[in-house]
């Protein structure tokens, strides 16, 4: 048989309710493709709700707490197996255009890094970068979100290909969340110098590249958008109309039941210090309170940056179809983790484990295999996709990888394979470590050495607007998720020695 290619397209940060055909105020005509001609997951899950530690995940097959790289400002180690390597092994070509984010943005003498400073600006360095990268045999890489001032390696090298020599001049320090520098809302970068454009391009030369060589390939495009700061290229500054758009609201009350800092974030002036042990930053910690007319504007930007994206997620789609590739390639979209619009009156991401940013959108097509136009129910998460990739591929899946094997469920021959998810948040050593559980009904999320919690009941409370963990009627519920979650704690124990004998 022969093996099939493999394409993985992620967006950073994006709510799960931003496709087209599920949502009628945005336009995803791209991603609404392969709804139509493929499988859409609406209980997929995230394994964390940053990026390092998910995006580590999705090529090691291992929870975070199990690869190590368990936060931001951590990395993971170099000599970690990833899907890659197990790639390369069965004759693939292995590559990564755009965000990798595996590694911390600064280094030390013991914990060096790749990704960040000063070797992240050193263009000469990465014009002759032609290593092995965490098993993929060829990466263009760069790290910034819109303009921050992070940009460099690959994305650089390209900007000053196209001839754009003060290309610097486009991006700026970050100064907050909704506001960076001189720059809101409308980007004057030029949409033929964007990082969609880089990445897409990038993608296709490879695409091109493989099938003259006639080279099976496991390739991710990874986009940076729609992560913040709010920033977007004209037109697609002006396509939605601020006005126009469904803002979410806190409700009166809903974060009295809620952990403390839940509260918090609605203060003008809150003081996280008890719950900020390093001094690092910690995403979310910070008041969430924002001028409506500001919210609606950025979630008009939002919009427009996820609509960006897709046409150029549709130009990479095209290139499959135009090369013919399109049936022997299985594609499949998603995100790190979610994203907070107003939701609980709350914005971007931080330690508050909604479905708004542990649920992803999952999309999955592979022409001639998978279902298409179907939506599926089925418990999915992102730490899955490794083994599952593998699997279809009818690669034997290692040891130590703990992630379950969906591929009958894609392809539409199976009963679902997972009755709960586990997400992981773990930022400081004690004050902000959580663990959620997530089965059909019930979400379960406990703060570590904390006396308060979460559960909420999914049928009867959908939007999680009333936290039930002290409620007495539901004690007994409690108590059985615990053991639950307890028990879903020791099967995804990471076994990477095999048993050969008896003693």
């Amino acid at each position: 048989m022969k093996k099939p290619n493999i394409l993985l397209i992620t967006s950073d940060q994006q709510h799960y309710d931003t496709i087209g055909c599920f949502n009628p105020q945005i336009k995803t005509p791209n991603l609404d493709r392969l709804v139509k001609e493929g499988v859409c997951f609406d209980r997929a899950y995230t394994v964390n709700p940053t990026c390092t530690p998910t995006r580590c995940s999705l090529i090691t097959g291992k929870y975070p707490s199990q690869h190590g790289a368990w936060t931001l400002g951590t990395k993971l180690k170099e000599d970690t197996l990833t899907i890659g390597e197990l790639f390369q092994k069965e004759g693939y070509q292995t590559a990564l255009v755009g965000k990798a984010h595996f590694q911390q943005l600064r280094g030390t003498e013991e914990y060096s890094t790749l990704e960040g400073y000063p070797i992240l600006q050193d263009l000469d360095f990465w014009r002759n970068f032609d290593e092995d990268f965490y098993g993929f045999n060829h990466v263009e890489l760069a790290r910034n979100h819109t303009c921050e001032a992070h940009v460099g390696q690959h994305y650089g090298i390209w900007l000053e290909e196209k001839g754009c020599s003060e290309w610097r001049d486009y991006f700026v320090k970050p100064t907050g969340n909704h506001e960076r520098g001189s720059l809101r809302h409308t980007w004057e970068i030029d949409e033929s110098l964007h990082y969609d454009t880089w990445i897409a391009e990038r993608t296709n030369a490879l695409l091109e590249q493989y099938k003259e060589n006639e080279e099976p390939f496991f390739m991710w495009a990874s986009f940076f958008d729609p992560h913040p700061p709010y920033l977007v290229p004209k037109p697609w500054d002006a396509m939605y109309d601020p006005d126009q758009l469904t803002l979410p609201k806190v409700r009166d009350g809903e974060h009295d039941k809620n952990p403390p800092y839940f509260k918090m974030t609605q203060e003008e002036h809150p003081d996280f210090t008890d719950f900020n042990e390093s001094g690092m930053c910690i995403h979310g910690l910070e008041s969430h309170l924002v001028d409506e007319a500001l919210m609606r504007k950025d979630t008009a930007i939002y919009y427009g940056m996820i609509s960006l994206m897709d046409k150029y997620i549709g130009k990479i789609l095209d290139k499959l179809e135009e090369l013919g590739m399109a049936e022997d390639t299985i594609v499949v979209f998603t995100t790190d983790h979610g994203h907070f619009l107003g939701q609980h009156g709350l914005i971007a991401k931080g330690p508050f484990m909604y479905e708004d940013l542990i649920k992803v959108p999952l999309l999955v097509r592979w022409k001639g295999h998978t279902p298409k136009g179907v939506v599926s129910h089925t418990l999915q998460s992102l730490v899955d996709i490794p083994t599952t990739f593998l699997a279809l591929s009818g690669i034997e899946k290692p040891y130590e990888m703990t992630g379950l094997d969906q591929s009958s469920v894609w392809l539409g021959e199976g009963e679902a394979v997972r009755d709960h998810v586990i997400c992981e948040h773990h930022h400081e050593e004690t004050t902000v470590h959580i663990k959620t559980y997530v089965d059909q009904q019930y979400k379960l999320t406990v703060y570590y050495n904390q006396p308060y919690g979460q559960l909420f009941d999914f049928q009867n409370d959908p939007e999680e607007l009333n936290n039930l963990w002290d409620e007495e009627a539901y004690k007994e519920i409690k108590s059985t998720l615990l053991l639950k979650y307890i028990w879903a704690e020791m099967g995804k124990e990471s076994l990477w020695m095999p048993r050969i004998w008896h003693a």
